[in-house]
């Protein structure tokens, strides 16, 4: 799987970018850099001046590459969500059983990153924080419709319809399948948000997490058992 996933590139939305950052080693390590940068001061205090002082470079060459800071979270969260369905897909494409398959995507959904070594220039770990704890900026805008119209939400929405339709697979007469899975996807930021800043609001912890969290409410809510 290592080698397969090196051999991918994530399929972002063109228009998120000026120069695709990853069709040189100045734009891998804008990605690279940015992403420690955002995770270090926050999205708020984040600039483009601040990350070219960080790579030793004019603020003027990022904006070879982005737009604006908006652009570049909505790339990075988009590369994430990229990130994050190929995990699934590979982890789930030869269960046969439905409630097995839900199970896992649920799993995979709420697990906690680790780094994976097939994309040097991308410390998913930090990328992961930075999704839960910056991730409702890139939509809570004025520019939200005209942003989803031009495809910007397109893989996390992708996201979403594969785990709706794993929860029909299990239920065909279940009436909100793409409801529950949007809030599971949103919900599984929150809970680790929550987890990590506001611990007495979840009973997330260092022995439930918010995968066995979600598993258990999805297979209540569809009135069966994981395993039954």
């Amino acid at each position: 799987m290592d080698r397969l996933m090196q051999s991918i590139k994530m399929d972002i939305n063109e228009k998120l970018y000026v120069k695709d950052p990853e069709s040189s080693t100045l734009g891998k390590k804008i990605v690279e850099q940015g992403i420690l940068l955002i995770y270090e001061i926050g999205f708020e205090c984040f600039t483009f001046k601040k990350l070219g002082t960080k790579i030793g470079s004019n603020e003027s060459s990022i904006y070879r590459y982005f737009e604006n800071k908006h652009k570049m979270l909505l790339y990075l969260a988009s590369w994430y969500w990229g990130w994050t369905e190929y995990k699934l897909v590979f982890a789930t494409h030869s269960i046969s059983d439905s409630k097995e398959k839900l199970k896992k995507a649920v799993e995979i959904l709420a697990q906690t990153v680790e780094e994976d070594k097939s994309f040097t220039h991308v410390n998913e770990v930090l990328l992961n924080k930075i999704v839960i704890s910056e991730y409702s900026k890139s939509y809570l805008t004025k520019e939200v419709d005209n942003e989803n119209k031009e495809g910007y939400f397109t893989i996390y929405k992708r996201l979403v319809d594969r785990l709706s339709e794993m929860i029909a697979a299990v239920d065909p007469k279940y009436p909100y399948p793409l409801s529950l899975a949007s809030m599971v996807m949103e919900g599984t930021l929150h809970q680790f948000f929550l987890k990590e800043h506001f611990p007495a609001l979840t009973n997330c912890n260092d022995k439930v997490t918010p995968a066995e969290y979600f598993v258990d409410l999805i297979f209540r809510t569809l009135k069966t058992k994981p395993n039954g």
